[in-house]
């Protein structure tokens, strides 16, 4: 018997008599907080900081407006096919269990390979660090002296840390967090909101004069990736379907309800900018926030870097909830070493994900080149969702009679795979060198799938050490396999 059986067995002496008490997670989040995941995960720091990428792309106030609208609509043409996708399929992992289920283990342990190992942790260092600059900024305000880099990463990697923790202990306070820092976003793009509007009424109304002079489409694959960048996550709360009050109903709730509550401050906003900005001074600033409240709030400015710092803080927490669950599933698929898809004991959460992610994250937040990184996936993460959609339109023609509690109309996942087709044909038009790395990088998940993944068993030396390694990391982290209802 191996440590790992040891273990087990000793766990199971315990009384789990009935399905409340199961060595398993439960189903904890409400509607309110899968809206409050959802809105949380996607207003991140790019609504504060750099909508200018729109600006640049198609060159007039009128024309970035549109494509804000856009963006939005085809960000909600999506979220009502994953609204469908999760709940014809009910394992948590969104994309990956979508992938998987439809195409098989090797396509989604290719997504699951780039994705938890480089995608998301990079992009959590990513917000990680800007929440790291917008706190320490206010101790800075002379342009010429900038804080140290050190400081920046230190501070990032204790909201990691921080949050981790937090997500470890307890899903119900994880998802509390989640809810009060969402609250506090929506707050503040309210904020900015309501000063563009007094602007209006001050009369401040000279940008959208002529506001379709200066257009231009010769950039417009950079403007739909910039503004779509903003609207990234409206399927995160399918990333937590297993542990969703009533899944059937509320997902596409959640969904229904966030991405148009979504659209709405994003558009606002971005007028709320225009009362206050020139598109030159908008164009010039990297942190469009901290200008407006600098032109608009006054002695009260110092809330727009507070505010981004707090919605940096939540997308944090919001993201190691979702991509802890990714790893958790992914391993109970046999894709990844089995002490991935085991929880606590006590905590009834992903323990050793929630460690690995935040893991990968902290090391991240130390790479100099972690912004090159994240721009060589858009090929990838583009491909794999359009492919979900289209395998959705698939499944439909295979399995007409499978249960589908929500069900979109057939013309929506056929726009958008159109759509998605599109993007990635401009973007791999605009960046092809990026396009080529982040495909490369995928593919070094190949020989890994056909070497530990593929074979049915490992070679007996590799199993060996597999096993007494889980068995000694169980005892250590006090965790076991998730027990299954009989």
């Amino acid at each position: 018997m191996t440590p790992q059986d040891s273990f087990k067995d000793g766990v199971s002496c315990t009384s789990h008599t009935s399905e409340s008490s199961l060595v398993q997670m439960k189903r904890t989040i409400s509607l309110l907080s899968g809206v409050a995941i959802n809105i949380g995960i996607i207003i991140g720091s790019g609504i504060f900081v750099s909508p200018k990428g729109v600006l640049e792309g198609v060159g007039s106030v009128g024309l970035t407006l549109i494509i804000w609208v856009v963006c939005g609509a085809f960000s909600l043409l999506g979220a009502l096919c994953f609204a469908e996708l999760g709940t014809t399929f009910t394992s948590s992992g969104a994309i990956y269990t979508y992938l998987r289920e439809i195409y098989g283990d090797f396509v989604a342990f290719l997504y699951l390979w780039v994705s938890v190992i480089l995608a998301m942790p990079s992009f959590l260092a990513v917000v990680a660090l800007t929440f790291g600059d917008y706190c320490i900024q206010p101790f800075y305000p002379d342009p010429a002296c900038q804080p140290s880099r050190i400081a920046v990463q230190l501070i990032g990697t204790s909201a990691l840390v921080f949050l981790g923790i937090t997500s470890t202990i307890s899903t119900r306070l994880s998802t509390h967090v989640q809810n009060i820092f969402t609250v506090i976003k929506v707050v503040s793009l309210t904020i900015i909101i309501g000063g563009g509007m007094v602007q209006l009424g001050k009369g401040e109304t000279q940008n959208f004069e002529n506001a379709f002079e200066g257009s231009t489409f010769s950039g417009l694959g950079v403007a739909l990736y910039s503004g779509l960048f903003a609207y990234t996550g409206c399927e995160s709360v399918n990333y937590v379907a297993e542990e969703l009050k009533n899944p059937n109903q509320n997902l596409p709730r959640a969904i229904l309800i966030s991405v148009p509550i979504i659209t709405t401050l994003y558009v606002l906003t971005n007028v709320a900018y225009f009362t206050a900005m020139t598109p030159s001074e908008l164009l010039a600033s990297n942190a469009v926030a901290v200008t407006f409240g600098n032109n608009v709030l006054g002695s009260f400015a110092w809330v727009m870097p507070l505010s981004v710092a707090l919605s940096t803080f939540g997308a944090i927490n919001g993201n190691i909830m979702v991509c802890s669950r990714v790893l958790y599933v992914g391993s109970r698929e046999k894709h990844f070493p089995p002490l991935l898809s085991m929880i606590h004991v006590d905590f009834l959460t992903p323990l050793p994900s929630i460690v690995i992610v935040v893991l990968l994250s902290c090391i991240y937040t130390y790479s100099n080149d972690i912004f090159t990184l994240i721009n060589y996936f858009s090929f990838v993460t583009w491909t794999s969702i359009g492919a979900v959609v289209a395998g959705m339109v698939w499944v439909r023609w295979r399995e007409p009679d499978r249960p589908r509690p929500y069900k979109v109309h057939i013309t929506i996942p056929i726009l958008f795979v159109i759509a998605a087709i599109f993007l990635v044909v401009m973007g791999t038009i605009d960046s092809p060198i990026d396009t080529a790395i982040g495909v490369g990088i995928t593919l070094t998940g190949v020989p890994v799938y056909f070497l530990f993944v593929y074979p049915e068993r490992l070679p007996m030396w590799l199993d060996k050490i597999q096993d007494a390694v889980t068995g000694w990391l169980q005892m250590l982290l006090f965790v076991v396999k998730e027990e299954k209802n009989i």
